[in-house]
């Protein structure tokens, strides 16, 4: 795969998610003018005269008609100012950086614990297809992708700090492992169950391919046959899972920062939400589309490197 297709692939997705971002920060904008309720007053409170509510919102630039308004977002965002949250007069663009670190801290180990059981378990369920453990193995990963997030982090709260008191509840101390346990798990829940699931469809299809056969003709061990032929080759999809997960999971589990009270880009959000923060909503929203344009790009690129088949051109 030659150096200069590479870089004009990549130069190529980088534009095509211009228009991307524009368009969720349209629809974000759009959404943010519409919605009720008024920064101003929740500001100031209800017993504010008028004088210093109009003051407030000439400050917010909120007198101004919603097309300058806009002009005036979008000239702001190139600029890299996200803008200044209404609840502590903090700048957005801080606010993030400062949370995203706990965020993650948090989605780094939740894929590591997904892929490496996910992948396990998927692997194992179709060289062993049919067998006990594949059945068992595919009870818990339908279980896994239908149980709520919120009642797996509720379930683990409830049995291992609340009754057993094996782990701290909630919170984040950072250094101490302990209060990892929890959330990570919470959260590497669906991701795991969604690569086995896939991990097993993928290599029972590869593990029929006339190559395979072959290679097992020629007396290569099995070992070899599952790691260096079949799997390889079936993990296109899962890559492509994995990617997808890793910005949902970077971009803010919401119902687990929440639930373990984490300090991150998701609690953030729902903090913002409730009190109708519009910088920090709009702030929050474009910073995950970001998160998900990258981790598609990423994906997009180790296509390549997985699979000498596949050439951009």
């Amino acid at each position: 795969m030659g150096g200069k297709c590479m870089f004009s692939y990549i130069v190529r997705k980088m534009l095509y998610a211009v228009p991307v971002i524009w368009g969720v920060v349209t629809i974000v904008f759009i959404l943010m003018t519409i919605v009720p309720g008024d920064p101003a007053r929740l500001m100031m409170g209800q017993r504010g005269d008028p004088e210093t509510l109009a003051r407030i919102r000439a400050d917010l630039g909120l007198d101004l008609p919603i097309h300058k308004q806009y002009t005036r977002f979008l000239k702001d965002l190139v600029r890299g100012d996200l803008g200044v949250s209404y609840r502590n007069n903090e700048k957005v663009v801080d606010a993030l950086m400062t949370r995203f670190g706990a965020t993650l801290k948090l989605a780094f180990w939740a894929m590591v614990l997904a892929a490496l059981l996910g992948i396990l378990a998927g692997v194992v369920s179709a060289v062993k297809q049919y067998s006990i453990f594949d059945y068992s193995a595919m009870f818990i990963a339908i279980s896994g992708i239908s149980a709520p997030v919120f009642w797996v982090g509720l379930l683990l709260l409830l049995i291992f700090a609340y009754t057993l008191h094996l782990v701290p509840g909630v919170g984040y101390v950072p250094g101490d492992w302990r209060y990892f346990i929890l959330p990570v798990i919470t959260l590497g829940v669906r991701p795991a169950a969604l690569i086995a699931r896939l991990t097993r469809s993928c290599m029972l299809e590869v593990l029929t391919q006339d190559y395979i056969r072959t290679a097992r003709a020629k007396g290569l061990r099995e070992r070899i046959v599952i790691m260096r032929h079949a799997l390889k080759n079936a993990l296109i999809p899962v890559v492509t899972i994995i990617g997808t997960q890793v910005a949902e999971l970077l971009s803010g589990a919401v119902l687990t920062e929440t639930i373990f009270a984490w300090p991150g880009v998701g609690r953030l959000a729902v903090e913002a939400l409730i009190a109708r923060d519009f910088p920090m909503i709009r702030g929050t929203v474009i910073f995950m589309a970001v998160i998900f344009l990258v981790a598609n790009l990423i994906v997009d690129i180790s296509y390549g490197f997985i699979d000498p088949r596949i050439r951009y051109d």
